[in-house]
C-alpha cells in the first residue's frame, strides 16, 4: 500500500493567527500534501482510511468539508480527497484558499478554521483524527476564544504522521 505514496512530498505549511472568532493553533500550521497519493489508486478511499489506521489515526467518516466556518478544539484533523475536487478557506476570513483535488491530503491543527467555499463533480474525502481524540464543533457564532484558544493548546503532538508514520514530515513541522 505504500508504494502509492510520493516518497519525496512537496509540503505546504500556513499558520494563522487567531481570526475573529476562529482562534486557529497557537504553534503548529496547516499542512497541505499536494498530489501525495497516487490518483490513479482504484479505491482510494479505501487506501486513504488504510493509511491512516495503520498510522494511528483512525478514519471516522466519508463526505465532504461543512460550508461554514468550523474548528475543532479538542483534535487535529486529515482530510484525503478521494473524489472531485474542493476550494476551502482554511484560518477564517483573514486566511487562505486552497483547492485541493483527488490524492491530496490536508492536516489540521486543533483550532483551524475551515469550510468549504465550492466544489467540482462529486465530492469524497475521508476525514480522521488522532487516536484518542474526538473532535468537538465549534462556529464562530457560539465561540468563546478564551475556553477555546486554551483547550486548543492542551492537545497532544500526534504520535505519527497520517500517512508516513513515525518519520512523517508532520513531527518536523509540529515540534
Amino acid at each position: 500500500m505504500s508504494s502509492i505514496l510520493n516518497d519525496s512530498p512537496k509540503i505546504i505549511a500556513r499558520h494563522f493567527a487567531a481570526s475573529g472568532a476562529i482562534p486557529n493553533h497557537p504553534r503548529w500550521p496547516l499542512l497541505v500534501y499536494p498530489g501525495v497519493v497516487a490518483a490513479a489508486t482504484a479505491d482510494l478511499a479505501a487506501a486513504f482510511e488504510d493509511l491512516f489506521d495503520r498510522n494511528h489515526w483512525p478514519a471516522a467518516w466519508r463526505n465532504g468539508i461543512y460550508p461554514f466556518h468550523h474548528y475543532h478544539c479538542d483534535a487535529h484533523e486529515v482530510l484525503g480527497v478521494y473524489c472531485g475536487e474542493v476550494t476551502a478557506q482554511f484560518g477564517g476570513e483573514d486566511g487562505i484558499v486552497v483547492t485541493a483535488r483527488r490524492g491530496d491530503v490536508l492536516v489540521l491543527p486543533a483550532g483551524t478554521g475551515h469550510k468549504k467555499l465550492s466544489s467540482r463533480g462529486a465530492l469524497g474525502i475521508v476525514g480522521a483524527y488522532p487516536a484518542g481524540q474526538h473532535p468537538d464543533m465549534c462556529t464562530p457564532l457560539l465561540s468563546r476564544l478564551k475556553q477555546s484558544t486554551a483547550a486548543i493548546a492542551r492537545v497532544a503532538l500526534p504520535q505519527r504522521d497520517p500517512l508516513y508514520g513515525v518519520d512523517g514530515p508532520l513531527l518536523a513541522y509540529w515540534k
